[in-house]
C-alpha cells in the first residue's frame, strides 16, 4: 500500500491547489519545495506588522468568473492597476506603449499617423545591438 496517491514538487499557488483540491476528493498528497513556506513567489511574510512581498508585489489578474471566485474564497483582493511609466529624459512616458504614448511622443492622435510615424522614425541598423535599435530598425 502507497503512502501517498500523488507527490506535488512546488508549493507554489498551483502546486498548492492541486494538493488542496486533490485532498478535498480523499486523495493522499505529499508536496515538497524547497523553500519552507508555501505560496511560491506569492508569499508574504509580517515583519513588525507590516506585510512583506519577499518575492515581489503580487498582481493577480483574471477575467475568468469562476477563477475569480474561487481564488477569493482563500484572500481577499484589493484593487489594482498597473500603471506603468518610462522615464525618458525629464518627461514620463506611459507603458506599454500604446496610442497614448505616440501622442506623448509626436503628438499623434489615430491609429493611422501612429503607423505613419513609426515607419518615420525606423532608421537602418543590420545588427541591432540592444532593444531599442531592434525596435527602430527598418
Amino acid at each position: 500500500m502507497r503512502k501517498y496517491d500523488y507527490l506535488i514538487v512546488g508549493a507554489g499557488l498551483f502546486g498548492s491547489i492541486v494538493a488542496y483540491e486533490l485532498n478535498k476528493r480523499n486523495y493522499k498528497v505529499l508536496v515538497v519545495d524547497r523553500r519552507n513556506y508555501i505560496g511560491g513567489n506569492c508569499h508574504t511574510r509580517k515583519i513588525n506588522g507590516i506585510h512583506v512581498h519577499l518575492h515581489g508585489p503580487h498582481i493577480f489578474h483574471t477575467d475568468n468568473k469562476f477563477v475569480w471566485n474561487y481564488i477569493n474564497n482563500f484572500a481577499e483582493f484589493n484593487g489594482f492597476t498597473y500603471r506603468p511609466k518610462a522615464k525618458y529624459g525629464d518627461k514620463l512616458y506611459s507603458l506599454p506603449i500604446n496610442l497614448h504614448t505616440m501622442y506623448e511622443l509626436w503628438g499623434v492622435t489615430s491609429p493611422d499617423e501612429a503607423r505613419r510615424k513609426l515607419e518615420e522614425v525606423k532608421i537602418d541598423i543590420p545588427e541591432p545591438r540592444n532593444l531599442e535599435e531592434y525596435v527602430f530598425r527598418k
